[in-house]
């Protein structure tokens, strides 16, 4: 990747106000700097994440500092409607992301790594280890929720899709513009936890991810759980859903017009009148020859987060009851110590509850 001080890159921060194709890739918040690259409408709409797998050879960018690029965001013309599709992970969110993309009417970014990075340095705000003071945390926010709300001229809003752990961040993305909604996706326990259990890399990603879900959902419930070294592939992946589920359930407390809550199989079952419901919430504005189609979207054939690959609900179907099969013990070992929880913990059993309605 280029990354040398050249015209052509300093053309990139001087290009900042006016158009998407300059993005702000990565943040570093040790050398305050971002990373600003050259991607254009096409980019975006064929990028299934905005994280380092957009980066090739022929990537041409470069490092600038953080505070030339606040100057730089605080110019912003004509800034769209900026709308949020969070999730609890694996449950249709690069879908939803790619359907609202066939509006033609909709900038996506799907899971931009700065707002990984934010919702890091957040947590530990206050704390001794912290990089930011609660003002340049604000700061930076602000820049990010700018420059994201850049568009093309056929742009009406920029949903931002956000990675399943970046949904803490939901309250303070939120409070950054009161016109901003946010679809919330999320499956039932039992399907989620075949999902989970059915993926090669489940369980790196299930490790991966444990550490900060386990000590997030230490801070929502008051029962002492098990150590996340001792947790059974099932328990992990219940953990997983319990920390995201009440997560999300807080957030839809906090916010309860500017959240949809959406179900992913509810989705694939009804997607006309769903997606109907969503682009309603996003104030998008579509034909009911658009809505009568999505059935035949070709989006719904092929793997979103790889389109390459053929992916249907039909195939999804079969891979959750192979792994249904293949992974019984351990779903009942995650199903039987979210029920053993919930009956210490009010709000499990309310999640649960809502669960099986």
């Amino acid at each position: 990747m280029e990354t040398r001080q050249t015209d052509s890159t300093t053309d990139l921060l001087s290009g900042l106000p006016d158009s998407p194709d300059s993005y702000p890739q990565k943040l570093d918040l040790i050398r305050s700097c971002v990373l600003q690259i050259a991607l254009d409408e096409s980019a975006y709409r064929a990028a299934s994440f905005l994280d380092d797998r957009i980066l090739t050879p022929g990537t041409r960018g470069a490092w600038q500092p953080l505070e030339s690029v606040i100057a730089g965001a605080r110019l912003v013309q004509v800034p769209r409607p900026l709308h949020y599709i969070l999730h609890t992970g694996h449950v249709g969110s690069t879908l939803l992301s790619r359907l609202l993309d066939t509006t033609g009417s909709v900038l996506s970014l799907r899971e931009p790594l700065p707002l990984r990075t934010l919702a890091d340095a957040g947590d530990a705000l206050g704390q001794p280890e912290s990089l930011l003071s609660e003002s340049q945390f604000e700061r930076v926010l602000d820049t990010l929720v700018r420059l994201w709300s850049r568009g093309y001229a056929s742009t009406r809003c920029v949903v931002v899709k956000a990675t399943s752990v970046a949904a803490r961040m939901a309250p303070r993305l939120l409070q950054c513009r009161d016109s901003s909604r946010a679809v919330y996706l999320n499956l039932r326990a039992e399907p989620y936890l075949a999902t989970l259990l059915a993926g090669q890399n489940s369980q790196a990603d299930l490790r991966g991810h444990g550490v900060e879900r386990m000590r997030r959902l230490r801070s929502h419930i008051a029962t002492p759980v098990g150590p996340l070294h001792a947790l059974s592939p099932g328990e992990l992946a219940a953990m997983s859903w319990l920390a995201e589920s009440l997560t999300r359930r807080k957030i839809l407390d906090q916010y309860p017009e500017r959240l949809l809550a959406v179900d992913f199989d509810t989705l694939l079952a009804g997607i006309g009148p769903e997606m109907q419901r969503i682009t309603s919430h996003f104030d998008l504005p579509v034909t009911a020859d658009w809505l009568a189609r999505l059935g035949s979207n070709p989006a719904l054939a092929r793997y979103s987060k790889s389109p390459d690959y053929d992916y249907s609900p039909a195939l999804r179907t079969q891979l959750l009851n192979q792994a249904r099969r293949d992974h019984r013990e351990e779903i009942g070992r995650g199903m039987r110590w979210l029920e053993a929880l919930s009956r210490t913990e009010a709000t499990i059993a309310r999640v649960l509850d809502e669960d099986a309605s």
